[in-house]
């Protein structure tokens, strides 16, 4: 099965960043997900963001790719296509008036030019759109108007539709999902318009009855205040303006784009999170937020068990101001992975990648001596204490090869990235999210807490017997005893981070 994820505008790619960490803690299939980032504002903070965690997640997935120790992490490729903006193929200067021409417009069709001045203002016809829409869907529908079936048949639209006709001709199914806001500019604007141009390209290549098209409607989340003296006439984001935004994409989406998408998802929250003003570019770069997960689960749903066609998916809570594992889709399953992946990333940093440090300081005599694990993963030293190792022992990987020394930072950038994104979802300004003792990693890159391993984890039914034994320490001698983790070839950084993978999971 084929899955392609379209993310638009900065909401859109923060979803997307959620879909790759369920992604990296096995929650979607084997078969590869294809990424299409789509944003005016190419250095915008939260597309670069999801982009550092899609470069630490394919480094990961590299690593461990050719380890065969059945674990969940890591098993998903992701591919990412070239950024796409509106803007690429035009070298003009990036407003509205140059788009479409306004001084032609003016000089030689007065009656258009008039009409332009009548639904623009001269700042919104001159504002500099490389921050992206500024919050006006009326300035990024007239951009993504002048988008056709053309455009789509240039990179990397044309890379999409032929991986999307080879996938159809060789008979896996193929899902394509579309997520953004739609009460901003880039997403409301870009949402239904990608869409239908989609589903018309399939339609003229003969496929579109063979795919499933499916789109996620981000209602309003956030809040910020413009800094105090803005010349009220700038053109900006307004996030009163956010709701009346909304309505008017809901009423277009209700009269003229029910048929663009075979399943239509709407997640919003009735509390608005405070977020720091940003007109654009790399200041734009929110804190993650649990909409956002619930965003990647709609994708998981979309790729596994698809509603009906003409299904408009809604999804609610027990209580308005918290958020509990209960309230989470497909709990069990769900749970189970996001636990697994947060015990090891908490164990790595605050034990594994300690050891492995002390390690390459103190040099491989005293990992041998002083780290029980050490030489089940790496070649010990012949004749060390006056033991002789055997061939298995010669063929492990030389500790100080700059490859397993690359792994180790490899991993530890992913264990830091996942945690501080798990952080960042637990930190919704007016929403309790009750999911994991968060404060216990809120510098996933500072020192952490061995003793509060066994308390990561909320609405843990165990019994406090269990979790008193529930010790970074007792998995790390399991790594030398445990059946599941000994047999080859499980070796290395990667063997090891896969083994203590498997360990941790409850």
């Amino acid at each position: 099965m084929s899955l392609y994820i379209i993310g638009i505008g900065g909401t859109g790619a923060k979803c997307m960043e959620s879909v790759i960490h369920l992604a990296a803690v096995g929650l979607f299939a084997d078969e590869p997900i294809k990424l299409l980032f789509i944003d005016a504002d190419e250095s915008n903070g939260n597309l670069e963001r999801a982009n550092t965690s899609l470069n630490i997640y394919q480094r990961c997935y590299k690593l461990v790719e050719g380890e065969k120790q059945q674990s969940p992490w890591m098993k998903t490729p992701i591919e990412a296509f070239e950024v796409w903006s509106p803007f690429s193929e035009k070298s003009i200067n990036k407003n509205l008036g140059s788009f479409f021409g306004y001084n032609n417009l003016k000089q030689n069709y007065q009656t258009l030019g008039n009409l332009f001045d009548v639904l623009y203002t001269q700042e919104e016809r001159e504002v500099e759109l490389d921050v992206g829409f500024r919050g006006r869907p009326a300035i990024g529908s007239a951009i993504m108007s002048q988008v056709d079936l053309d455009t789509l048949d240039q990179e990397p639209w044309r890379g999409i539709i032929n991986q999307i006709n080879s996938d159809v001709a060789g008979g896996k199914p193929v899902k394509i999902f579309l997520c953004g806001s739609i009460f901003g500019g880039t997403g409301a604007s870009g949402l239904p318009t990608i869409g239908k141009l989609i589903a018309n390209k399939l339609k003229k290549i003969s496929v579109r009855d063979r795919v499933k098209i499916a789109c996620l409607f981000v209602l309003p989340y956030f809040n910020f205040s413009a800094p105090t003296g803005e010349d009220p006439n700038a053109v900006y984001a307004q996030s009163d303006l956010f709701l009346l935004n909304t309505e008017a994409a809901l009423r277009y989406y209700e009269s003229q784009a029910q048929e663009m998408f075979d399943t239509v998802y709407l997640l919003g929250n009735s509390n608005s999170t405070p977020v720091k003003f940003s007109i654009g570019k790399k200041t734009q770069r929110n804190h993650s937020h649990f909409l956002e997960l619930y965003a990647a689960t709609a994708a998981r749903q979309f790729l596994f068990n698809s509603p009906p066609t003409g299904t408009v998916v809604l999804i609610g809570r027990e209580g308005e101001k918290q958020l509990n594992w209960s309230d989470i889709p497909e709990e069990n399953v769900i749970k189970s992975a996001l636990v697994n992946a947060t015990r090891f990333a908490y164990a790595w940093l605050s034990n594994t990648a300690v050891e492995l440090t002390s390690a390459k300081d103190k040099g491989v005599d005293w990992a041998q001596r002083y780290i029980n694990w050490f030489s089940r993963f790496y070649r010990p030293n012949p004749g060390m204490l006056g033991k002789i190792f055997d061939k298995k022992g010669e063929e492990l990987p030389d500790f100080a090869d700059p490859k397993e020394q690359e792994a180790i930072r490899i991993i530890n950038y992913w264990c830091q990235d996942y945690l501080r994104w798990l952080y960042e979802l637990h930190q919704c300004q007016g929403d309790a999210v009750n999911l994991f003792t968060a404060n216990s990693f809120s510098n996933p890159a500072g020192q952490l807490k061995q003793e509060e391993f066994s308390q990561l984890v909320k609405s843990d039914s165990r019994d406090e017997g269990k979790k008193n034994q529930d010790t970074v320490q007792r998995l790390h001698v399991s790594l030398t005893s445990e059946p599941r983790v000994l047999n080859p070839p499980n070796q290395g950084t990667a063997g090891l981070a896969k083994a203590l993978y498997i360990l941790c999971r409850l």
